[in-house]
């Protein structure tokens, strides 16, 4: 059976292996030659080499195993997850050769390690996040469907538990619809097709999905946008994320207001203007509205599940533009879309 040598039987190999040539050349020596001074002059040069090959090997010993302790060192502190793995990077030997590759390798394990961690963590808050916008639709779904069944009810009271009861099944189709599109973009299963076409097209793609709910309201609604104007972008995901703004727009406007689009070219962007006449939003809250699910406290009342601004962002920043808004409380809102002139590498 074959067996891997150690590394004190390499070093015990090599010093009978020098002690064997030593004496095979004295022997030679004193079988061919018969001056003493000969003689005298082999031993001592025989002696010499022996001495010098076991010193060699001590040193390259010693060497081997100071090179072998560092890197199981290294690797130990790596495999305990200590947080400041001391690498020696100082020398040009081959031991902080190796300490730079095994640092290079400790800090792509330690980049993918955090990513994971925030890749999980991200995870764990959608989870919930999705689980506080199910609970209340679903729980007032048992709620009506088990008075339906249980109690004896008028057809009108009866009509009237089946229309609430479509309101939050519409709503959870809303949120399934919304999170296969997150998730889709997020996890790249999506990827947007950008081209040059004519942003006014893309504009009034996403106003036809609010005309008549502004119309129900009376709110005028008024574009500004040249036909001819091109822009890179993906027209179904921008019209998409222009949607979202109008649709924020159309609710949080009173009957008879006003929203008004705005579509202008600068030298590097072309901005487009949404502006409206509603509620306006409290300068504490801007920095949050295009988080995931966030909702003002006073806004519970409305239709929504504080997903659109965030889908919205998404989708921008992944065109290479960039969202601004501007907004007085209680009179006026405007949301800046800027989508860059030439197509992003």
């Amino acid at each position: 059976m074959k067996k891997d040598l150690s590394t004190n039987g390499l070093f015990i190999g090599s010093g009978t292996a020098f002690a064997i040539i030593t004496g095979c050349f004295i022997t030679v020596i004193f079988v061919y030659s018969e001056d003493w001074i000969i003689k005298g002059a082999a031993i001592v040069f025989s002696l010499l080499f022996f001495l010098l090959g076991i010193t060699l090997i001590l040193v390259l010993r010693k060497k081997l195993l100071a090179f072998s302790e560092s890197l199981n060192v290294c690797i130990d502190d790596i495999v305990n997850g200590k947080n400041e793995v001391d690498f020696d990077l100082e020398s040009e030997t081959l031991t902080g050769k190796f300490n730079y590759k095994l640092k290079r390798l400790y800090e792509i394990m330690e980049r993918n390690s955090n990513q994971t961690k925030i890749e999980k963590k991200a995870i764990q808050e959608m989870i919930s996040d999705i689980s506080h916008q199910v609970k209340t639709p679903v729980a007032n779904l048992k709620m009506y469907n088990s008075t339906l069944l249980e109690r004896p009810l008028s057809p009108q009271k009866q009509r009237e538990f089946l229309s609430i009861m479509e309101t939050q099944i519409n709503k959870l189709d809303f949120l399934m619809q919304s999170m296969v599109k997150m998730s889709r973009l997020e996890t790249g299963v999506i990827a947007l097709a950008i081209q040059s076409a004519p942003l006014y097209d893309t504009v009034g793609l996403a106003l036809g999905s609010i005309v008549l709910p502004a119309e129900k309201k009376n709110i005028e609604v008024s574009v500004d946008c040249d036909r001819s104007l091109e822009v890179p972008h993906d027209k179904k995901w921008t019209a998409e994320a222009l949607f979202n703004i109008l649709d924020n727009a159309v609710k949080y406007t009173a009957p008879g207001g006003k929203i008004a689009v705005v579509v202008e070219r600068w030298e590097m962007a072309t901005k487009i203007d949404i502006s409206d006449t509603g509620k306006g939003i409290p300068e504490q809250h801007l920095a949050q509205i295009f988080k995931r699910f966030y909702r003002e406290d006073d806004v519970h009342n409305i239709d929504g599940i504080g997903i659109g601004l965030y889908l919205c962002r998404e989708i921008i920043t992944r065109q290479g533009g960039y969202i601004q808004v501007k907004s007085e409380l209680n009179r006026a809102s405007t949301f800046s879309v800027f989508l860059p002139n030439e197509r992003q590498l």
